[in-house]
């Protein structure tokens, strides 16, 4: 999904940042979604924006569990766009990205604002003793 003005947003990733509480926010990333800003490349959203700090190649990952979320963090953006992403696209975008990502921030402009380093996230995402992937 690319539309802001459909106000997407994840009510339990919400919930889990505002208790603080890792453990639920690692339950609303497997079982919900998250919004995951996009860039805008010669008028398309394009991939996925990350961002860094001058003068280093690592990255980070911002995902927010509001549209409205990122809004705040780009106001002078005249076109926010955003995709709605779960628990296995993140896990796949964390292992392709594990050498340039240093951390994930949720919700950075608040109102509950959490970090984690990719690693745990995987930890998080990875398939549970006792899961089965076969359908």
């Amino acid at each position: 999904m690319t539309d802001t003005t459909a106000n997407p947003h994840s009510e339990a990733l919400a919930a889990a940042l505002a208790a603080q509480d890792v453990v639920a926010v690692a339950y609303a990333l497997r079982n919900d979604y998250m919004i995951v800003p996009q860039m805008v490349v010669n008028g398309e959203a394009a991939q996925v924006r990350v961002f860094g700090r001058e003068g280093t190649e690592k990255r980070m990952l911002l995902l927010f569990s509001a549209a409205e979320n990122y809004v705040r963090v780009v106001p002078d953006d005249t076109n926010p766009q955003v995709m709605v992403c779960d628990g296995q696209w993140l896990r796949e975008f964390l292992i392709v990205h594990a050498s340039t990502l240093e951390m994930v921030f949720f919700d950075i402009a608040g109102p509950n604002v959490m970090q984690a380093a990719p690693a745990d996230l995987l930890q998080a995402l990875s398939p549970q003793l006792g899961e089965d992937d076969a359908d």
